[in-house]
């Protein structure tokens, strides 16, 4: 048995990572590759970069040797399981991954509970209910558009729709090389090529939010940043994105653990704080590695209980 290994993937909108661990918990394989949500990209890509990971993953190591593996997916389509297994047998690998979905993954990643519920927050946000490691139930997750309250996208919209409503009062534009969101916000979008008429300067920002919706995600760094530094409007834009994020928490959360995944949670900041004071006396925990997390859900199915919840930490530990 010590000479087994097992598979986990964990496949997302922006990257994909494949970890290979003996039953003990040594990892002995990792590799990122592209994005694997069939659904975002199409089957084709996300299967090219899941097989392009896992032949990284496995090396030189006999596919032979892999007694079990689980794939997480987001976007997750029936039409991936005939397409991994045909890159598993491939491999030399017996059997295809078993296949889920990513957030009972992110879930695993953070807790060996098998009951409990996660929060996640990155570009995007949802909260999910797990019993038994399966998703019980979900809310929000809803897309950019219309839901993800709380998220990195959530929070650097916010962030920027404060920015440009001051300039659309008159508030003059803040020079370069300040640390407070208007400053911030304003040398994102326009550098140091800043009009000297605040609407202007509005208008400006407004063309280049539109051309490009996904620059208001990477703001969201810079209104944690300008919270730290005491800025009043990103303190609320914080606070208020964990109160989104705890209240749409509360819609699933009955019991166990809550685990904390995804950048703006994982990461140490204004937000994570203030989620964190709103779930006083509530078990929380840190999402660690997903991939390692799938790899350690296969385990589990070859081990006893007992022996799998003490190997969590080294399947799951984020140094890869």
């Amino acid at each position: 048995m010590t000479e087994s290994l097992v598979v986990g993937v964990d496949a997302g909108a922006t990257s994909t990572r494949v970890a290979v661990h003996a039953l003990d918990g040594a990892r002995v394989g990792y590799a990122r590759a592209g994005a694997g949500n069939p659904t975002a990209h199409g089957l084709g890509k996300a299967v090219s970069a899941i097989a392009a990971a896992l032949g990284e993953a496995l090396g030189t190591l006999d596919g032979a040797r892999v007694v079990g593996s689980l794939a997480g997916v987001a976007g997750k389509v029936e039409e991936m399981v005939p397409a991994l297994a045909e890159v598993w047998a491939g491999h030399g690998i017996a059997e295809g991954p078993r296949y889920m979905g990513d957030v009972a993954i992110a879930y695993a990643a953070g807790s060996a509970e098998p009951d409990g519920s996660m929060l996640l927050s990155g570009t995007g946000a949802v909260a999910a209910r797990i019993v038994g490691f399966e998703l019980d139930r979900i809310a929000d997750g809803l897309g950019w558009l219309l839901g993800d309250e709380g998220s990195g996208f959530w929070i650097g919209r916010q962030g920027v729709k404060a920015v440009v409503a001051a300039l659309d009062r008159g508030v003059p534009v803040p020079p370069a090389g300040g640390g407070v969101l208007a400053e911030l916000v304003v040398g994102h979008f326009l550098g140091d090529e800043r009009p000297a008429a605040p609407r202007a300067a509005a208008d400006r920002i407004v063309r280049l939010a539109q051309a490009d919706h996904m620059r208001l995600a990477a703001v969201s760094a810079l209104v944690s940043r300008a919270a730290t530094a005491g800025d009043p409007a990103a303190i609320e834009v914080t606070k208020e994105a964990a109160g989104h994020l705890v209240a749409t928490l509360r819609r699933v959360h009955e019991s166990g653990p809550v685990v904390l995944a995804g950048s703006v949670l994982t990461s140490e900041g204004p937000v994570r704080a203030a989620v964190e004071e709103l779930l006083a006396g509530v078990s929380v925990t840190t999402a660690g590695d997903a991939a390692g997390a799938a790899a350690w859900l296969a385990a589990r199915d070859l081990l006893p209980e007992a022996e799998a919840r003490a190997l969590h930490p080294a399947f799951t530990a984020a140094d890869a």
